[in-house]
């Protein structure tokens, strides 16, 4: 392998990489950045994972210089706010021993901060279209001095309609620029747009001519599984020996909310990335998962270029991608940096024909994904499951009664008991607002007072009441109620009712 050193990178910038283990080249940065040195614009082509960023970053760094001029000189257009962020570290990485500032421009966050670092003469700004050319709109944000243009993920840019925001930057910025262009596909699209806006690039191409689509240092297993035992078998599959950091790809953002409550209560350290988050919960999540605080990450296709994490050792898809690129493109986060990874798909029934089409393109030899359940001996021989696991690492907590009184206890439905009693009390109330409850006379019933043909259940009433009205409206009561009392042992429910026709 070739050092950075060699490929004529400037000795501090070896040292910061150096510093951080990160000592031989990949493929793409041997070819990439001798060229990118000397100012030929490039059109790179690689699949995820295989060091783009250090390929285009660290010539870039050169030729901006090691302590710059105050303000913009070279731009880095990524298509979301995880690849942002993620582009962005790697840049300040290298860039640790050198006067140039990078900063982050995307949208989720508060532009006070973004554009406190620009008037404070940032040199190379990495940031999304909408939100640069927001700033760049409200001229905030000057483009007229970029010498160093890259677009990082050109294919995803354009899957997400950005073709005419790319256009535009590319007009606020000089002709004479040098640029590179990055994608892991080549449609038709983005060729003619380096032929627009590039000067003669060269196309490099990272991939062995004679390896498939699909990396090789993958190993994919595709599984017709039920949807109400997914869960089931993620939680056995997460078990797994050798199992690392994990990413598991939804179709939504509401089932990647739910999966990740449901792995939570299963007792798994996941979290998730989804629309339904603000940028900051989505960076927390993402840091979390980075440092190894949460081992399973649960994500919507949208985060999945983001994720630029090395030590990933499984993806699962709980559904089928709408295609092969968006399939590439989930299973990439595995296999990363020269490791092995393993890319578990399930395939729904209502979904065969979306495999079918993934299957044919990418060759795989799969037409009929085996039928799978989470008690399948072949899941446990194919993922090195431990015999005996379950889904589950710890039971699902139980919900804490209420202890019932001793009076509960020996009644044996005390607590329904005690229920009568506060409807008494709050029915009661609403009856005869200004005086004592029913339930206040039943308290008496309690110690032996004779309510037998009339008896005096109303005495205590009659001491705590006043006269006048008041006193004539409780001696109605005590009257329509003794009507309806047949014994000592008159019950909660009977008394309400006594109280309700009194009030009535």
């Amino acid at each position: 392998m070739t050092t950075f050193l060699e490929l004529g990178v400037d000795q501090d910038m070896v040292d910061a990489l150096t510093d951080k283990g990160i000592t031989e080249a990949f493929p793409i940065q041997e070819q990439t950045i001798p060229l990118a040195l000397t100012g030929q614009d490039i059109i790179g082509q690689a699949k995820t994972g295989t060091g783009k960023t250090f390929g285009f970053g660290l010539p870039l760094l050169q030729r901006v210089g090691a302590d710059p001029e105050p303000g913009v000189q070279a731009l880095v257009v990524v298509p979301t706010r995880e690849l942002c962020v993620q582009v962005y570290e790697d840049l300040e990485l290298a860039a640790k021993n050198r006067g140039a500032t990078v900063v982050p421009i995307y949208g989720g966050k508060a532009y006070e901060g973004q554009i406190e670092q620009l008037k404070a003469g940032a040199q190379i700004v990495v940031g999304t279209p909408g939100r640069l050319l927001d700033l760049a709109s409200q001229r905030l944000l000057n483009l007229g001095n970029v010498r160093e243009m890259v677009l990082d993920e050109a294919d995803k840019m354009l899957d997400l309609g950005f073709l005419a925001d790319i256009e535009k930057l590319f007009a606020k910025t000089p002709a004479t620029r040098h640029t590179m262009l990055f994608s892991a596909t080549m449609p038709g699209t983005i060729v003619t747009l380096a032929r627009r806006f590039m000067s003669k690039p060269i196309h490099i191409r990272a991939s062995d001519p004679d390896e498939g689509a699909a990396q090789a240092n993958i190993e994919h297993i595709i599984y017709r599984a039920h949807s109400l035992d997914k869960d089931e078998v993620i939680g056995r599959i997460l078990q797994a020996e050798g199992r690392g950091k994990t990413v598991i790809f939804m179709r939504t953002k509401r089932a990647a909310a739910k999966l990740q409550e449901e792995l939570v209560d299963r007792g798994f350290n996941a979290a998730s990335v989804h629309g339904d988050l603000n940028q900051d919960q989505r960076e927390r999540a993402m840091a979390a998962f980075k440092a190894g605080k949460k081992d399973i990450l649960i994500a919507t296709d949208v985060a999945a270029r983001g994720i630029d994490v090395d030590d990933v050792t499984h993806v699962i898809n709980h559904t089928v991608p709408d295609d092969e690129k968006t399939y590439l493109h989930r299973v990439g986060r595995t296999g990363r940096a020269g490791r092995t990874g393993i890319a578990v798909t399930f395939v729904d029934w209502d979904d065969l024909h979306k495999w079918a089409l993934i299957n044919k393109a990418l060759d795989f030899g799969v037409p009929e994904p085996v039928e799978t359940y989470s008690s399948s001996p072949h899941l446990f021989a194919d993922l090195k499951i431990p015999e005996g696991s379950k889904g589950r690492l710890k039971a699902t907590p139980v919900k804490e009664r209420a202890p019932r009184s001793e009076g509960s206890r020996s009644g044996g439905d005390g607590s329904r008991e005690e229920r009568g009693r506060s409807r008494n009390r709050s029915r009661t109330r609403s009856a005869n607002p200004k005086g004592p409850g029913r339930h206040e006379a039943h308290g008496h019933e309690q110690h032996g007072h004779d309510q037998e043909g009339g008896g005096e259940p109303g005495a205590p009433l009659l001491q705590d009441g006043g006269e006048g009205s008041t006193s004539r409206r409780r001696r109605r009561r005590r009257r329509g109620g003794s009507q309806g009392v047949e014994g000592a042992d008159t019950t909660a429910t009977s008394a309400d009712t006594t109280a309700a026709t009194s009030a009535e």
